[in-house]
């Protein structure tokens, strides 16, 4: 375990306000009794770093015998993060993955040029009343491994390096922060964090990553001052040295950065490409349900259905 060198003298309020570049307040939406909160992307913030999807899914509580199922879709030209903090997901997808993952674990799928997964809730966990709570993002491809094959990484929550302080309990997910790298391939520099802090406790972000910006899941921190509550997304101004409070309840956050890519991303349904061209064919294939015979297959063991072209 490491640590950040250790913080200037002073208070929280040496951060300004200021150095907020962008306030996102994430769009909900009611699923049928479960409520997703989507921070990425926003109207004027595509990408923090990376990162181009950013959803809050749940918290959510379930009956026996219910749960969550997410019939078979694809992606391309993006990288899917899943990181649960309740419940659990049964992953499987096009290149015979089966995998379920649990809180503190992380899933991590490289789409590339073009998979399909599914995610339920286990047969285990529909046994008695379950809930779900957790955080999916994508990540946005270089141009280089737009077109890589797919690829599949489950890490545990133990393989998964922790970085503590007085009040601060912290996990890194991907990427690299404060000496520490986790274990997952990823493809262009990165940061991404589970944060839980103690009340009244200060918490510097990562300083050597260009892009940065913090989820607050629970809690609320202050920044110059001024409290900012749960289910808000800040991105913070490059360079400049970025330092947050929780407040009297505490705070669990998502820290997440890194490089800037090389220009935009298109983004339509679960596609992401640097191309329109790229998306139109991928819109095409997946339409034509030629399963195993080109750029798409459905999961092992649940190829029964499929969510079709919108």
């Amino acid at each position: 375990m490491s640590w950040n060198p250790a913080l200037t003298p002073g208070c929280p309020d040496d951060t300004g306000l200021d150095a907020i570049e962008t306030l996102i307040i994430p769009r909900a939406r009611d699923l049928g009794g479960f409520e997703v909160r989507r921070a990425l992307p926003a109207p004027k913030r595509q990408m923090v770093g990376p990162f181009i999807f950013f959803d809050q899914a749940g918290p959510a509580e379930m009956l026996t015998g219910q749960g969550i199922d997410v019939r078979p879709h694809p992606h391309i030209g993006l990288g899917t993060v899943t990181y649960l903090y309740r419940g659990d997901f049964h992953h499987r997808d096009s290149i015979g993955s089966d995998q379920i993952i649990r809180p503190g674990a992380l899933n991590w799928m490289v789409a590339g040029r073009g998979v399909s997964h599914s995610e339920r809730t286990s047969d285990a966990a529909r046994q008695g009343p379950n809930g779900l709570y957790g955080i999916q993002t994508w990540i946005a491809l270089p141009e280089t491994h737009e077109d890589m094959d797919p690829h599949f990484e489950h890490h545990a929550q133990t393989a998964l390096p922790e970085i503590r302080d007085a009040g601060i309990e912290a996990r890194l997910i991907l990427g690299r922060a404060y000496g520490e790298v986790a274990p997952a391939t990823i493809y262009s520099d990165t940061f991404y964090l589970d944060v839980q802090l103690a009340p009244r406790t200060r918490f510097p972000l990562p300083d050597d990553h260009e892009d940065r910006g913090l989820y607050i899941t629970e809690g609320s921190v202050f920044i110059a001052g001024q409290e900012f509550e749960a289910g808000r997304m800040m991105v913070f101004r490059p360079g400049d040295a970025i330092t947050v409070a929780s407040g009297d309840r505490g705070a669990r956050l998502m820290a997440l950065g890194g490089a800037t890519l090389n220009g935009p991303r298109h983004i339509w349904w679960n596609f992401v490409a640097s191309s329109r061209e790229r998306i139109e064919e991928a819109k095409r294939d997946w339409r034509e349900a030629r399963w195993g015979q080109g750029r798409f297959d459905l999961p092992k063991g649940d190829s029964d259905d499929f969510i079709p072209l919108p």
